[in-house]
């Protein structure tokens, strides 16, 4: 066993934990599963009956069908936020409507439960931004890096070499707006100063 395979001793849970997480981080996963989770209160209650004891409690309203419809659609706007990341910016703005409609429709929106659970998962979709792979800020940051001497791009500043191996100095700034020295240059006759 070497160093550079840790992977192949770790067990079958280990690997399976690294790789949700890797697939977990390319995507809106809590706002997935908020949204997700947002839509199950929403659509239970009205349907449910508890028991307290000997009584029973009914949340049924009139307007289940549409508790149903409103739960149902947020938990399918929450596996959408899963699996189709480009829809996230959609996908979040109907789960804050969806919640916003279950407020009147559904039972206060499943006990505001369900209600702030959708608010949350639409708000994490919408702020939600796939991050940049490592590869590409490691080679951007080596690029940014690299030595003026291993024939790259010529330093910020300086005049690219045409004379074959001597470099060349960067010109002398224009009269207006001063020299290295800090003074300004005095103005050529005949010259406009503008500002």
């Amino acid at each position: 066993m070497s160093a550079e395979t840790p992977d192949q001793s770790a067990g079958t849970f280990a690997r399976l934990r690294l790789r949700f997480r890797d697939w977990r981080g390319t995507r809106p996963f809590w706002a997935g599963l908020f949204t997700l989770l947002g839509g199950v209160p929403i659509a239970y209650f009205p349907y449910a009956t508890l028991k307290l004891g000997t009584m029973s409690l009914a949340m049924a309203t009139t307007a289940g069908a549409g508790s149903l419809i409103i739960g149902v659609l947020l938990i399918t706007l929450g596996l959408t936020m899963w699996f189709q990341q480009a829809t996230r910016f959609f996908a979040g703005v109907a789960a804050i409507l969806l919640a916003l409609v279950s407020l009147v429709v559904s039972n206060i929106g499943g006990f505001l439960i369900g209600f702030l659970l959708a608010m949350l998962g639409g708000a994490l979709a919408l702020s939600w931004a796939p991050g940049k792979p490592e590869a590409e800020d490691a080679a951007r940051r080596d690029a940014d890096q690299a030595p003026d001497g291993d024939g790259g791009d010529d330093a910020p500043g300086s005049a690219p070499d045409t004379t074959g191996g001597t470099p060349v100095e960067p010109a002398e700034p224009h009269p207006p707006y001063g020299t290295a020295d800090g003074f300004r240059a005095e103005e050529p006759k005949g010259a406009h100063r503008v500002g």
